[in-house]
């Protein structure tokens, strides 16, 4: 996870010590009533009938061998079968309902971690790997499942079993009993120590492997790249580098599990030795029948089997615990941007103005390094403005400042008059729209793709957005026209295909303000020139608040504001500022000699 505040770290120790994670999982339990009450009468039912199977053996050793009592036999074995019949059913009804259950909680789970995920603030994301975010939804959850479903039935159906077969042997024979139970303590101090070892091993285990997942999503992600640079070498040895970390965190896990494990089924049995040598002694003594001692020693090994197997499932239900915990974690984080509890609404009709009134603003992730520094500028309605400057002027912090990703330190973002911190970050991001210059293509369809500017959209209104865009006849030209599949992050289209696909996606939403962030910067003249008169036509009648580092894109430009070190240091048209031959007028210099001197280059 990405590093936090010395305090935050404090207080998530402290959470972790003090709360058991496995707890939080109850609310998704309570949901299930139902299933719950069928999977605990399935345990107790298939409980009770294993432990009636000692009584039918004592009965037949003491009173059944005999010629007399054939018919008692019979009977016996018939009972048996019907006994063999209702734990049949007992034991498949307990499966049916744990699993389904486990399904159930973890699919659940799952929808509210990714729900949290996409409501948290960019500020999470900033130090947060992606990989270990997927990591999290899936591996972890499947350790839950595992936990939820089987391990859980299994360890409860364990402890009743357990539980009963000591009551019985205490009915049965108390002086043998005493034996058994004092073994117990034995047993249970050493397997709740091993268990929380367990627990922090396997919380270490989780984390290495989703080091090693984020490192591979990202390597996939970028493999073109990997391989244009021959770094498969690389990228191999960093990632088995990686697993072999995993790996060795996860045998830590198991050889304390393996231990506790070794030692749990040793001293239980050993006290199940001494029973039997302690029994037979009273049977010889004739102070116990042989059924009696039959009776004992098979509750003594249904208790012996029973607490054995719970030693295993505790370390499950421990690694699932690290796994409850780390997901926890994530729903414990709060959005730095929330809606106030009583948020201004917007003015109806939309009018599209943009203040930034003195405002100051550091990343948290850097808070030394000021990104804004009393940043003031006015957009009025239906205006197009040009932010340009050098890299880490601040131009891109504006667009993040305006879509609420941040509030800024000190100053007001204010839109149509409204100060952006008292608007639900819903309302406010609905009047806007950006294209910006690394484009979001999902893999999906391009119909999806462009819709997703306004989900519900027609297949009218979502041809009528390409077309606008200059997209429609790629589009028609494309294997299933809209409805082609376009591969992970567009894979398949032209930068130039992506760029419009984004555009008819900002048309379709119809938003008053418009954002465009480098949108032609890695474009080559013919795409470029498609995109640029694609976005002629998304910006009439539109606030526009333009990025760029080719001058030659903000040249219609009403107003051009030139950023430095986060703030606004010109501001005019371009003839304006190019007659004031301050930064802006270098800055076009340079541009466009060189631009010049490129075509004479071409041209001779």
């Amino acid at each position: 996870m990405a590093t936090r505040e010395p305090s935050h770290l404090q207080e998530t120790e402290r959470r972790r010590r003090s709360l058991k994670p496995l707890r939080r999982i109850y609310p998704y339990m309570s949901r299930y009533r139902g299933m719950i009450a069928g999977a605990l009468f399935s345990l107790v039912l298939a409980a009770v009938t294993t432990l009636t199977l000692p009584l039918a053996v004592r009965r037949m050793i003491d009173h059944g061998f005999s010629g007399a009592n054939g018919a008692f036999i019979n009977n016996y074995f018939g009972m048996l079968v019907v006994l063999a019949a209702l734990l049949a059913l007992a034991s498949g009804g307990r499966y049916y309902f744990v699993i389904t259950l486990g399904e159930r909680i973890v699919s659940d789970l799952r929808r509210d971690v990714f729900d949290h995920l996409t409501r948290l603030s960019p500020a999470f994301f900033d130090g947060t790997q992606s990989g270990e975010i997927v990591s999290r939804l899936t591996a972890d959850t499947t350790q839950i499942k595992s936990a939820v479903g089987a391990t859980a039935s299994v360890a409860l159906r364990n402890l009743i079993l357990a539980l009963g077969a000591i009551v019985m042997m205490v009915i049965t024979s108390a002086k043998l009993s005493g034996l058994v139970i004092a073994a117990i303590p034995l047993i249970i101090i050493p397997l709740v120590a091993f268990g929380r070892s367990v627990r922090r091993r396997s919380r270490a285990a989780q984390d290495t492997l989703a080091n090693a997942t984020a490192y591979a999503s990202e390597s996939i992600v970028s493999v073109r790249t990997l391989q244009a640079f021959t770094n498969e070498n690389l990228a191999t040895t960093r990632f088995g580098a990686s697993v072999e970390d995993a790996f060795a965190a996860a045998r830590s896990s198991v050889k304390a599990r393996a231990i506790l494990t070794a030692f749990a089924i040793f001293m239980i049995f050993s006290s199940v030795v001494a029973v039997l040598w302690f029994g037979s002694r009273d049977v010889l003594s004739g102070a116990m029948t042989p059924g009696t001692l039959g009776q004992f020693l098979l509750y003594a090994v249904f208790a012996a089997g029973a607490l054995g197997a719970l030693s295993e499932v505790w370390g499950e239900l421990s690694q699932a615990s690290g796994a409850a915990e780390r997901l926890m974690e994530i729903l414990a984080e709060k959005p730095a941007i929330t809606a106030p509890a009583t948020p201004v609404l917007l003015p109806q009709p939309p009018l599209g103005s943009v203040h930034f009134d003195d405002v100051q603003f550091n990343y948290p992730s850097r808070p030394g390094a000021p990104a804004l520094r009393g940043l003031n500028f006015r957009i009025e309605p239906g205006e197009t403005v040009a932010i340009v400057g050098p890299s880490g002027a601040g131009k891109s912090t504006v667009f993040s400042l305006l879509l609420r990703y941040y509030d800024p330190v000190s100053g007001v973002v204010s839109v149509d008059g409204v100060d952006a911190r008292k608007v639900d970050p819903a309302d406010l991001r609905s009047r806007i729209a950006i294209v910006p210059q690394d484009t979001t293509i999902f893999a999906a369809t391009v119909r999806d793709n462009i819709a997703f500017g306004r989900p519900g959209a027609t297949k009218a209104d979502v041809e009528a957005a390409a077309k606008a865009a200059l997209a429609h006849q790629f589009i028609q030209a494309l294997e299933r026209g809209y409805d082609t599949q376009v591969g992970e992050r567009g894979i398949t289209l032209s930068g130039g295909q992506r760029q419009r696909i984004a555009i008819a996606r900002a048309i379709l939403r119809d938003a008053p303000i418009l954002l465009l962030d480098e949108a032609t910067s890695s474009l080559d003249a013919e795409s470029e020139m498609l995109v640029q008169r694609a976005l002629d036509h998304l910006m009439q009648g539109r606030t526009t608040l333009v990025i760029a580092h080719r001058l030659a894109t903000v040249l219609k430009a009403d107003r051009i504001l030139v950023m430095e070190n986060g703030r606004i240091i010109e501001e005019g048209t371009h003839q304006t500022l190019v007659k004031k031959n301050g930064i802006y007028a270098s800055l076009a210099k340079l541009q466009f000699e060189a631009g010049a001197d490129a075509f004479k280059g071409a041209a001779e």
